[in-house]
């Protein structure tokens, strides 16, 4: 009876390992984890009723350590700090009634900033709108910094911002990385290349991405032939993305995925969509925790 015992759960133990829904471990960095970098230079600022819609802008304000002069904020700033903040944008679109409601004497933005009603109302009541610059590599991110504090009149507080961003220097590993950027629900599948974000953040972190190396665009069809092409060490991915496949058993299930290094020993880094591509104060400390994460998961 005892020895039957065993077998039956010896046997169990397999079929629960060879089941699809039992997941590999997958290295993760939650948002959460990722505490802002605040200076403290001791300035005065201009303003003191910022609403900050310019994509990440809100943590750059706090980052620049004036979180107390916030009214309002973008949707993509999503740090716990700002928790009591209001989102201004709904479904990503701005409320002008409600960024009116709260008074402010500064308004940032971008250029994806809308709908143009709601900033054309804004413009009519007088508050003054500054328009931030987009951030889609490591370099951008100090320009976006800089305006900021520039706007707010606090350059000592720009400056030692800028000191973070020049802080991150990594030997080269050696270690292949493609960037997969999926959304099953809605049926998108790419592959990074260059001009992705996310090949700016590998490099100086010492990686090859081999699609920034091997493919022609931003974003490219994930087709089994590319994979096979590229032979990845590492799959790097955003959290919700992962998700959206039914995780790392569901991705493995793509074609060509299990014919690359890194499907077929479910080498897989994913890090919060919020956080990969924010491209703000919070990415350095990123890029620094993403690092060893990608080496440990190149000797599964």
């Amino acid at each position: 009876m005892r020895s039957r015992l065993f077998i039956s759960s010896v046997v169990l133990a397999l079929l629960l390992c060879l089941s699809p829904t039992a997941q590999a471990a997958v290295s993760d960095i939650n948002a959460s984890q990722i505490s802002l970098p605040i200076v403290h230079s001791g300035e005065v600022s201009r303003f003191k009723r910022i609403v900050a819609l310019a994509n990440g802008s809100a943590e750059i304000v706090a980052a620049l350590g004036y979180a107390q002069d916030l009214v309002g904020r973008d949707i993509a700033s999503t740090m716990p700090e700002l928790k009591k903040i209001p989102i201004d944008e709904s479904a990503m679109q701005v409320s002008a009634e409600t960024v009116l409601s709260q008074h402010p004497d500064l308004v940032l933005i971008d250029s994806n900033t809308s709908p143009a009603t709601a900033l054309a109302t804004l413009k009519a009541a007088k508050i003054p709108l500054v328009s931030v610059p987009s951030a889609f590599t490591l370099a951008d991110i100090y320009a976006k910094e800089s305006l900021i504090a520039k706007t707010l009149g606090v350059p000592l507080a720009g400056k030692a911002l800028e000191a973070q961003v020049s802080s991150l220097k990594s030997a080269k590993t050696g270690i292949k990385v493609a960037f997969l950027y999926l959304r099953g629900t809605a049926s998108i599948y790419l592959i990074g290349g260059p001009g992705s974000g996310a090949d700016s953040i590998l490099q100086a972190d010492g990686f090859i991405d081999v699609g920034a190396t091997n493919l022609k665009n931003p974003f490219n069809a994930l087709t089994a032939e590319e994979l096979i092409k590229l032979q990845p060490d590492v799959l790097l991915l955003m959290t919700k993305g992962l998700a959206s496949v039914g995780g790392i058993n569901g991705l493995v299930q793509f074609p060509g995925i299990a014919q690359t290094p890194a499907g077929q020993h479910k080498r897989v880094v994913t890090v919060d969509d919020s956080l990969l591509l924010s491209f703000g104060p919070r990415t350095i400390p990123m890029a620094k925790e993403l690092r060893p994460l990608i080496i440990a998961a190149a000797k599964l």
